[in-house]
């Protein structure tokens, strides 16, 4: 997490803060095969290095003004091989593209629609998705026009539209999500730095002659809203939250990639798998294998200050904006911002517990796959400030990408920025009460462990259990998260949500609550129980007193779905 974007603003802070995935050689300013040498990825996939970003989100007190981060709940990233008669070919390493307009604050003229060829029209490529338990009340006003404090129905789906909605987001495991299209198209005249103009959208499913035709990319950001239900009120025409460059509508939400792809990996991948509803982890002959799930990938942001938590200010210092009036324009980038140092040094990760996941929601009947850019830190206290300041703030320019003439290109970036990050471990010792478990308690966890009780959680980075939060089980019962939490050297286990499996040594900040509220069925066995809304059925192994290895930097959400 920070205001860093190597595409937009090379060499200087970004003018907004994004939720960065991927792998660890992501820096200030990228050179083409800088991705490569990643020592880790936060993807399932081990020869995918690349990055993938989007704004992150920030929630507005009704009552007092005040910003307070709102964490990603978890990322999915799909590659789409739809079809056409064009050969699909895989990124090359460097390849840059953006696709939404960080300036919008009106709705689209096409309406709510989503709209990925260009035979259907002007593309619009973003929307939101908001699940919901009730879904009596509409998601938009019917009669809004997306300009006074709500955006837009998409007319075909009920529960997407532009803009954000007005309701509240709160589908099992599916708050409110951000889907983000790119373009797959590839024009090898412009290049591949050439973000605002090498990439346009297929015509009937193909591309013009010439042209290269890539995957589909499909992001969807599930932000954690339900934390904070209880402090606004749905169905009022108003909505509480604001993308990081300031901007409450949610019209101009946006991303970046730049690719980090083995080339023959990708290219096996596109001509041999048809995973369908399943993930990239499912695909025969996978080229260097996957990620350890219970591991993770993690950087500070070269960018030192603060971005979580309560704040007075949106990073950046970006001024809230309005609905239906496009922001000033900034100063340019280079403009006068500073000169950033630079070093070319080796990357050294930052391994801390994680999980990925690659369960896929079925959105169409075209073959489908994905990698997962998992885990994403959350307010991690930096490491010494590995840049010089002061940094000149810059904001994006509009990036809808058109077609337009190989003139306009970017220069080519030469410079490198890298740092080095470091973590170190600390040994604890760890001594646990263990109440009497009852024999269908006891039945239902691996050996040695018992029940220890009901506690309540917490979001963010104070989760009750952080040793590695979403461990990635598939459908999750306790017999498999107490294996999995003792597989992986933890002393401590919890089930959550039906759902979720959290490791752990110690309980951080839980209370002990009443069994009533630990309610709802595992979803991989229903004759157990695994916790509930924000409470943890929470087991830990018998009379354990050992010396448990236990991680500074564990403050990474998993991916899953």
């Amino acid at each position: 997490m920070g205001r860093m974007d190597p595409i937009v603003s090379p060499g200087v802070a970004s003018g907004h803060v994004h939720a960065v995935q991927g792998g660890n050689a992501f820096a200030l300013t990228m050179t083409d095969d800088q991705a490569l040498g990643s020592t880790c990825t936060s993807s399932l996939v081990k020869n995918d290095k690349s990055n993938y970003w989007t704004p992150s989100l920030y929630f507005v007190d009704p009552k007092n003004g005040s910003i307070e981060s709102v964490d990603m709940f978890y990322m999915n990233v799909y590659y789409f091989f739809e079809a056409t008669t064009d050969k699909i070919e895989a990124f090359q390493p460097g390849h840059r593209m953006v696709v939404g307009n960080p300036e919008l604050r009106t709705p689209p003229t096409t309406g709510g629609q989503s709209i990925l060829d260009l035979s259907d029209g002007t593309p619009q490529p973003v929307q939101f998705t908001c699940p919901r338990t009730n879904t009596a009340q509409p998601l938009y006003p019917t009669n809004s026009d997306g300009l006074h404090g709500v955006g837009i129905q998409d007319p075909g789906n009920a529960g997407a539209g532009v803009g954000f909605p007005d309701q509240n987001c709160d589908g099992y495991a599916s708050p409110l999500r951000a889907d983000i299209h790119f373009p797959s198209c590839y024009n090898p005249a412009e290049g591949l730095d050439a973000y605002k103009t090498n990439m346009q959208f297929p015509t009937n499913g193909n591309c013009p002659p010439g042209w290269i035709h890539t995957p589909h990319l499909f992001y969807e950001v599930y932000w954690n809203t339900p934390v904070f239900a209880d402090r606004w009120t749905p169905g009022q025409g108003t909505q509480p939250f604001v993308l990081s460059n300031g901007d409450p509508t949610g019209y101009s939400l946006h991303a970046d990639f730049i690719s980090g792809w083995d080339v023959a990996t990708l290219q096996q991948i596109i001509d041999n798998c048809d995973a369908g509803d399943s993930g990239m982890d499912k695909c025969p002959g996978l080229i260097g294998g996957l990620n350890d799930p219970s591991t993770s990938c993690n950087i500070q942001s070269a960018i030192v200050e603060d971005i979580s938590g309560v704040l007075e200010k949106l990073p950046g210092n970006n001024p809230i904006g309005q609905w239906g009036v496009s922001p000033a324009p900034a100063a340019s980038a280079g403009s006068s911002a500073a000169t950033i140092s630079t070093s070319k040094t080796s990357v050294a990760p930052v391994h801390t517990p994680e999980t990925s996941a690659s369960s896929v929601v079925s959105t169409s009947s075209a073959a489908k796959v994905q990698t997962i850019a998992g885990g994403v830190a959350k307010g991690v206290s930096p490491s010494p400030t590995p840049v010089s300041t002061p940094i000149a703030a810059t904001a994006e320019p509009q990036t809808y990408p058109t077609p337009t003439s190989a003139a306009n290109k970017p220069n080519p970036v030469t410079m490198v920025t890298s740092y080095v990050t470091t973590t170190t471990d600390v040994y604890t010792t760890v001594t646990l009460p263990h109440p009497g478990p009852s024999a269908s308690a006891a039945a239902a966890v691996a050996s040695g462990w018992s029940y220890y009780g009901c506690y309540s959680d917490a979001s963010g980075s104070n989760r009750a259990l952080s040793g590695i939060e979403f461990v990635n089980l598939g459908k999750v019962d306790n017999t498999n998260c107490t294996e999995a939490c003792n597989a992986a050297g933890f002393s401590m286990a919890g089930t959550e949500y039906g759902g979720q499996c959290f490791c752990g040594n110690s309980l951080n900040g839980s209370s002990k609550e009443d069994e009533s509220t630990c309610n709802m069925p595992c979803e991989g066995d229903a004759t157990q129980t695994c916790g509930g809304g924000w409470r943890l059925s929470v087991y830990s192994k018998s009379y354990a007193k050992r010396s448990m290895r236990h991680f500074h930097n564990h403050q990474v959400r998993g991916s899953r779905h």
